[in-house]
């Protein structure tokens, strides 16, 4: 099992299909947004449950499209929402195009994601597509959650994580189980990888998190402190006002209160705020803990101890990522 072979093997299949055909406004933005990179790690997590229970991941790959087009149709969305002006280093679809643009071209991706399922006969068919419905809505939830904190002062830490379970984990659990369903194992080996997977999408959004504020800006895609610009109230910024003094909790608050035309003084004033009240160590805690959850589902699954090494050994690249 290698994560580079899987990885060329779907690029090669994603380059096979042309995306861009009449009205051309309407899918050029469709052939933008999947050919500007990335580490395909939810397309990959699809061949790789479908290898690991089949030793067939080949079979697999419509539906790891379908999870690569719906991932890109939510970043072109919530491009717009966020008002970003980057995705992986590049102008964002709204910004290289107008904003109609990127809401039709996204429409489009998420009726392209579920055609791809008709690929696979009918028992494997309606499986799918109840899955990835399901999904789709809890998507959706966990955006409309985000959207509504940016607004409130009470967020929990509770709050926080679930919405993110929502907003990202599920499409992680969805798409190993996605591969085992693919595979036709059995319904506990498909339950047990979506477990592992929902766990190990928590560690990967709050790894993301972590990055977003203190990743490198060469090799991170994004712009350092998005988050911090749109008061985001990630972990981060809630486990500071959790453990920081007044002083510091008063100056987050009041730089979460507001937008400014520049921000690098509000950036670099709440990451001091984080440094000096340790909260990359807690929210390196925190993913480590997560990690290890994943990491215990596996003793049940009906697998190979090398396969389990192999989902092991993902989720520790997972966990050190950098970009």
């Amino acid at each position: 099992m290698n994560i580079l072979h899987y990885q060329q093997e779907f690029l090669a299949y994603l380059e096979s299909k042309q995306w861009v055909r009449e009205p051309k406004n309407l899918y050029e933005p469709i052939d933008y947004i999947l050919q500007l990179g990335g580490k395909r790690i939810r397309p990959v997590l699809t061949l790789m449950a479908a290898d690991i229970f089949s030793s067939n991941y080949k079979k697999a790959m419509p539906a790891a499209l379908a999870v690569e087009v719906f991932h890109n149709f939510t970043l072109v969305h919530d491009d717009i929402m966020d008002d970003a002006p980057l995705r992986r280093g590049k102008q964002t679809v709204h910004e290289k195009w107008d904003i109609n643009t990127g809401i039709l071209s996204g429409d489009a991706m998420l009726i392209l994601a579920y055609q791809y399922f008709e690929n696979y006969e009918s028992a494997v068919f309606q499986k799918l597509a109840k899955l990835f419905g399901k999904t789709a809505l809890e998507v959706c939830d966990g955006q409309q959650l985000d959207v509504d904190f940016e607004t409130r002062n009470d967020v929990s830490i509770d709050e926080y994580i679930n919405m993110i379970r929502l907003k990202t984990s599920v499409l992680v659990a969805a798409a190993l189980k996605m591969g085992a369903i693919v595979a036709e194992t059995n319904e506990e080996n498909a339950n047990l990888i979506y477990d592992f997977g929902l766990n190990l999408g928590l560690a990967f959004q709050l790894q993301d998190d972590y990055l977003d504020t203190f990743g490198d800006p060469e090799t991170f895609g994004k712009q350092i402190g998005g988050d911090i610009i749109e008061n985001k109230k990630t972990f981060l910024y809630l486990k500071a006002l959790e453990v920081a003094n007044e002083s510091d909790k008063n100056k987050l608050r009041f730089f979460y209160q507001r937008k400014l035309e520049d921000n690098s003084i509000k950036i670099a004033e709440v990451t001091r705020i984080f440094e000096i009240n340790d909260i990359p160590v807690l929210i390196k805690e925190q993913i480590k803990d997560y990690t290890d959850i994943a990491f215990k589902t596996l003793s049940a699954m009906s697998i190979t101890e090398d396969s389990k090494e192999n989902l092991k050994n993902f989720g520790l690249w997972l966990m050190n990522r950098s970009v």
